[in-house]
């Protein structure tokens, strides 16, 4: 089989590069960003998900797409950029689809689709997203359903995903390691919240499980989160644990938010994106994001990896290396990127 991978560069993709290329598919890659050089692949496409002409460049043969490219940073990306890439970049992959007859596609949209949604946060649950990103990839998911039902034979699969990590991986929970290691880390108030967590290689795993069943339906939604939930208390002590740390420090909730003023100011006067905030705070130690998978469980497809094992094996990575490697963050421009001719 011959895959076109968008946005197979960044951290999903390359694990999913080097599962295809273990099973002996072919891999295309679509992206702004160079691949690292000891990533498999077959064949590189430097291009925009918005650029018509680097598109059929890269699905050119294919079988299938996976569309993980997107705009998802939560700072520094203004909203019409978010549904230039999320929405209108899908469309342009389905019309590209259409013309080269490609009729397999895997999406990867997000848990904020649901946004104010009453739980539980399963599938059958009414959208409500409130962020631009949310809004943006729930209109990605429609631009899918409707190129799924106008053909026959079409296959489409929606993975919403909750906070993905795992090794090679620099966003939350590497932070979180960074900050138990130093020893700077505190705990604000008793963090009972659940944080919802997605590990890489069960989520890949699940993704192969539920795109090749021979009874799936054209179009299908799963939420994939990693069970059971752990609160953000229990998630600090697993990484403490792996780094072979003491127990986690405390401070009272109002002790930690009045600290995070000053940083808050500092944001407000620099336009900084500063790691430590009021927001920052609630986020972690109060607000609950707790979403089900029940459905894609119910198909029979059965993780792997506890969430307690998966930290391990990030923590794990961390001390082996990770901690030495710098993050590059990309974010897609506003105007769609042009290959010259």
């Amino acid at each position: 089989m011959k895959i076109c991978v968008t946005g197979g560069s960044g951290f999903i993709g390359d694990w999913f590069c080097r599962a295809y290329a273990a099973r002996g598919d072919q891999v295309v890659i679509l992206d702004l960003v160079e691949p690292k050089a000891d990533l498999p692949h077959d064949r590189y496409v430097f291009g925009d998900v918005r650029d018509h002409e680097a598109v059929r460049d890269a699905m050119q043969g294919c079988d299938a797409v996976l569309h993980l490219a997107a705009a998802h940073h939560d700072f520094g990306i203004s909203e019409s950029t978010y549904f230039a890439v999320n929405q209108q970049g899908t469309q342009v992959l389905c019309d590209v689809m259409d013309e080269l007859d490609i009729r397999s596609i895997c999406f990867y949209s997000t848990v904020a689709v649901y946004g104010s949604a009453p739980p539980p946060l399963e599938e059958t649950t009414t959208p409500q997203p409130l962020s631009p990103y949310g809004r943006s990839k729930l209109a990605g998911e429609q631009v899918l359903s409707t190129w799924a039902n106008h053909g026959s034979d079409r296959r489409c699969l929606i993975i919403r995903p909750t906070v993905t990590f795992g090794p090679g991986n620099f966003a939350n929970m590497y932070s979180l390691i960074r900050q138990i290691e130093s020893g700077k880390f505190f705990q604000a108030g008793a963090a009972t919240n659940i944080k919802s967590l997605s590990y890489v290689e069960n989520i890949m795993a699940a993704t192969f499980f539920l795109w090749e069943r021979d009874d799936a339906s054209s179009f299908e939604i799963y939420n994939w989160v990693e069970k059971p939930d752990m609160t953000s208390a229990e998630i600090s002590a697993s990484v403490a644990r792996a780094l072979g740390r003491p127990g986690i420090r405390k401070l009272p909730l109002f002790a930690a938010l009045l600290m995070a003023k000053p940083f808050d100011l500092m944001i407000a006067m620099t336009g900084r994106n500063i790691p430590v905030s009021t927001a920052r705070v609630k986020k972690l130690f109060v607000e609950q994001t707790k979403f089900e998978s029940d459905k894609a469980r119910d198909h029979g497809f059965a993780p792997s990896i506890s969430l307690d094992d998966a930290i391990s094996r990030m923590v794990r990575w961390y001390t082996d290396g990770g901690r030495e490697e710098q993050a590059t963050w990309h974010q897609p421009p506003p105007e769609t990127v042009k290959r010259s001719s």
